[in-house]
């Protein structure tokens, strides 16, 4: 492992393969550089039990030291997949103009959750009207509860999670009518 802090010039190549499978490769592809520390290649197979080894090498003036690292994706999307995420951050309740009967609901991914784009978080929605009830699952950070009440007030939470994942903590309450929005921060109870 080298110190990111190095004094000398040192340039990074790396390449990867698998390791026993229909997709070995004789010649090992590189991987795209996307920042100093980093790079990006495609051509592997998720979810497959094929063994991959990168090779990074480090090179600088006093010579070269090469790095394998032996890794299964499948290893790589059990931390996400199987993981509980954070709850949902920013959830806004507002009416949603020209509309007396539907209210919209908009939250963020949790900062924490690591590659959105290849481990997508879907979404369960809870609301109180005159009872309790839910919603989902949505693959969006939105929604739009239709059939409201003018004037009702809604107490609404959202909770994330993966397919084969845990369910996040619910997030705060947020709650709205569809003429005044407000703040509440008492939990319903768990789900």
């Amino acid at each position: 492992v080298l110190d990111p802090e190095l004094l000398l010039d040192t340039d990074f190549v790396a390449t990867y393969r698998s390791v026993g499978g229909p997709e070995s490769r004789l010649s090992p592809p590189d991987c795209i550089r996307t920042g100093p520390w980093s790079c990006s290649s495609g051509d592997v197979w998720m979810f497959s039990l094929t063994t991959y080894v990168v090779n990074v090498t480090a090179m600088n003036p006093l010579g070269s030291a090469p790095r394998l690292l032996p890794f299964l994706l499948e290893n790589i999307s059990e931390c996400c997949c199987d993981s509980q995420p954070d709850p949902s951050e920013d959830l806004r309740v507002s009416p949603t103009p020209g509309e007396t009967k539907k209210l919209l609901q908009e939250w963020s991914l949790p900062q924490s959750w690591p590659f959105p784009e290849y481990f997508p978080l879907k979404y369960h929605i809870r609301y109180v009207q005159e009872e309790e009830s839910s919603l989902g699952p949505y693959e969006q950070t939105f929604h739009t509860l239709t059939i409201v009440r003018p004037g009702t007030l809604h107490h609404i939470q959202v909770a994330a999670f993966m397919d084969s994942g845990k369910f996040s903590t619910w997030t705060l309450l947020a709650s709205g009518t569809h003429f005044s929005l407000g703040k509440c921060q008492l939990p319903l109870a768990s789900r």
